[in-house]
């Protein structure tokens, strides 16, 4: 679909919204007749509210770049895995030399540069050299083939387009100058040469660096432009970009650094993808708003993770549920300690209060966020709190955030009941790319959580809208049961989903890896610990399938779509099946 269509259907979607409640709602992304740039404005008392009370400003990310960069011009910031190191200067220098080359391929201020890059340094390079074009940066997870790409490169339409040469030993040029040549939107392709040089025509990273001087003159751009399209997860099967503000990304990083305790001192790991709000906002900005440093780490292994943060005293990290269990389980294996490590972030899903008592053992304060791509980690539980509250909650929302508990009438439920997490505030992003519905009419976003909230206004995360288990008329929640295989010692990893079931509509199906000791285990074995355990029957799986690795988003959540199709498969039913829908 052209853009302008897009756009066309958009506007008047949104149009009949404004006449409605006044939202307004609205994006100008680059036509024939437009000029240049993607923006978007929230509801104008939510806007005013912000910049009365000081959540948002006139200063942009770059303002904070440069800011950092006059203050603290030998502080390292970053760190990859592979060796490099680069000081808050080098960094600098190294982004003007890149954006001349963005400014002499035609890339303008609200131009969008899309990246497929690995966890390296040169991600942050690129992030600063679009600040000073005022371009939009659009990550994009180096796991998209070709199919993914070309959804998001039409849906987007970007100026420019920058991938290694090969990954893993993927060819990326490959596909890099097939689009250039088949989409026009594209005005020039950047190959990123560290894993290998490259074939054709397109330039290399390392010619821009040696060719090109620093930009002197860097493109003024406002704070309520879009900063980034940030790919959602796609957990559901369905991808969308999400447009961030520099408005969105300091604010939320500023309180994130604020309620956290963190300084100029602090050295963040993080073994996150950088296309991600946890890598890209709190690994990258977080850690420049202050002058700190950030450790990146290009592919997560325990062993590995373990050994970088011991290198190189890592104060704090974030990241998956699945990371903090493989780090763990390395330090009990070998008997080594992270004495340097005060707390670890944990997103993505909750937090049991084992794990939070396994961490502690080794001085680590493990501490639950929540949040999406969409609402970057508005809720924390504060480390002074974690053993007290010992994996019971999700946290309480940062200061500014506005959180609500409502029902299916939209109505705030009562104190103590189940009902789904909406949030608005400075944070929050400011729509989908493509026109795709984001906000109800007050410029609430629905996250499709379930929680409960308690008299402290701690939440806890109880579920999915769309992840309850129907069987026979009864909604069963998907993470109170897998929660409940926690009590089997003989599970590395596991998860629950509703099977197909033509009698019940659902039955209970868990997926579980088996911890390298265990050679076997029925479904029988799994029956007989809930027995022990007291698990009431109602809620025992009625199928287990052992596997070797639950399929995740590069974010680490469990993708279960994909265990919906394999189900289905499984069982020879149908497409419609397939798709998760009882039958």
């Amino acid at each position: 679909m052209r853009i302008k269509h897009i756009l066309r259907l958009y506007y008047t979607k949104m149009d009949k919204c404004d006449k409605i409640k006044g939202v307004c709602w609205k994006i100008r992304q680059k036509t024939a007749e437009g000029d240049g740039l993607l923006q978007a404005q929230i509801r104008q008392e939510q806007k005013q509210e912000y910049y009365e009370k000081g959540y948002w400003s006139s200063r942009t990310l770059l303002d904070y770049w440069q800011e950092t960069v006059k203050t603290y011009p030998e502080r390292e910031y970053i760190t990859d895995s592979r060796g490099y190191r680069y000081s808050y200067r080098e960094i600098d220098r190294m982004s003007s030399q890149v954006a001349s080359f963005l400014k002499e391929s035609g890339v303008a201020r609200g131009d969008i540069v899309a990246c497929q890059s690995p966890v390296w340094a040169e991600f942050a390079v690129l992030a600063m050299a679009c600040l000073k074009v005022g371009a939009v940066l659009n990550p994009i997870s180096v796991t998209y083939e070709h199919r993914d790409l070309v959804y998001f490169l039409n849906l987007h339409q970007p100026s420019l387009f920058v991938c290694p040469t090969s990954f893993r030993n993927h060819d990326f040029e490959t596909n890099a100058v097939r689009f250039l040549h088949e989409m026009p939107c594209l005005k020039q392709v950047l190959l990123l040469d560290h894993d290998r040089e490259k074939q054709g025509d397109c330039p290399a990273w390392s010619e821009v660096l040696l060719q090109f001087e620093p930009l002197q003159e860097w493109c003024p751009c406002d704070a309520d432009d879009v900063a980034v399209l940030l790919c959602t997860s796609g957990s559901t099967g369905v991808s969308k970009g999400a447009m961030l503000t520099h408005n969105n990304i300091v604010f939320s990083e500023k309180q994130f650094n604020l309620e956290l305790g963190l300084t100029k001192e602090d050295v963040m790991f993080m073994p996150s993808p950088l296309n991600h709000a946890t890598g890209f906002q709190h690994g990258l900005i977080a850690t420049m708003m202050m002058g700190a440093r950030v450790v990146l780490q290009q592919r997560f292994a325990g062993a590995q993770a373990v050994e970088l943060m011991r290198r190189e005293r890592c104060t704090y990290s974030m990241g998956a549920t699945t990371f903090i269990y493989d780090i763990l389980r390395e330090l009990e294996a070998t008997g080594q300690s992270l004495p340097d490590l005060r707390f670890y972030l944990c997103g993505g899903a909750p937090v049991p209060g084992a794990l939070v008592q396994r961490a502690w053992e080794f001085g680590i304060l493990l501490c639950e966020v929540y949040g999406s791509t969409e609402s970057t980690p508005h809720l924390y539980v504060p480390p002074s709190e974690t053993l007290r509250l010992n994996g019971t909650v999700s946290g309480r929302p940062v200061e500014g955030v506005e959180v609500r508990v409502v029902g299916p009438d939209g109505k705030d439920v009562a104190m103590g009941e189940e009902g789904e997490e909406i949030s608005r505030g400075p944070n929050v992003f400011v729509g989908y790319t493509g026109g795709a519905q984001a906000f109800d009419a007050d410029g609430w976003f629905h996250s499709g959580d379930l929680c409960v909230q308690n008299p402290e206004g701690y939440l806890r995360i109880t579920g999915r809208l769309k992840d309850v288990i129907i069987r026979g008329g009864e909604n069963l929640n998907a993470n109170q049961l897998d929660e409940n295989l926690d009590a089997c010692p003989a599970f590395a990893e596991h998860t629950v989903i509703g099977m197909p079931d033509a009698r019940l509509g659902e039955r209970i199906c868990a997926y579980a890896v088996l911890k390298p000791e265990v050679a076997t285990f029925s479904l029988n074995d799994l029956l007989a610990c809930l027995k022990e355990n007291e698990v009431p029957k109602w809620q025992w799986p009625e199928r287990l399938e052992i596997v070797e690795k639950l399929p995740r988003t590069d974010s680490g959540k469990i993708k279960k779509y994909v265990l919906h199709k394999d189900i289905a498969k499984r069982m020879g039913l149908s497409d419609r099946a397939a798709k998760g829908e009882a039958i």
